[in-house]
């Protein structure tokens, strides 16, 4: 069964999740900041990286935005470390090992790759604003100029 994605205009699903460097992170604890909430598939892989990248290299600009970058993957605190690590990442990385926050966005969903079926997290990103609402989603994401789209949605809002 595939959870629905949360609707713009609706309170987003609130999580306490362990974060790369051994903290937590608490979605709500960011109000009245704005917050980026990105869904990734796994840790140091082509498309993941250089997602993380990307939003690494606008992060000075999302922070003088009023708005926090967190990319939420299923992979363990451990990896999160060292992903971070190897690629200077400058993001905060949330591990939802349990899947609990990847099924309340909607983003654990049935996937096909090569023919085999097989369940997995749909890259997607989630603008929420200030008073906690989804104000922007991008459901399946084409990494290629995605931060610069989510920082632009960002600015404007």
């Amino acid at each position: 069964m595939t959870a629905k994605i949360p609707e713009t205009g609706t309170i987003a699903p609130d999580f306490t999740l362990p974060r790369d460097g051994g903290e937590a992170v608490t979605l709500s604890a960011f109000r009245p900041g704005k917050v980026v909430l990105y869904f990734y598939p796994k840790d140091d892989t082509s498309g993941c990286t250089l997602e993380a990248q990307d939003f690494t290299a606008r992060a000075a600009d999302f922070a003088a935005a009023g708005t926090t970058v967190i990319g939420i993957s299923k992979d363990s605190v451990k990896a999160h470390d060292k992903f971070c690590k190897k690629y200077g990442l400058q993001i905060i990385l949330a591990s939802d090992e349990e899947g609990q926050t990847c099924e309340d966005y909607g983003v654990w969903a049935e996937k096909s790759m090569y023919g085999k079926i097989y369940m997995g997290i749909v890259r997607a990103t989630f603008l929420i604003d200030g008073s906690g609402r989804i104000a922007r989603v991008w459901p399946k994401v084409k990494v290629k100029g995605h931060a610069d789209e989510v920082l632009a949605a960002a600015l404007a809002l």
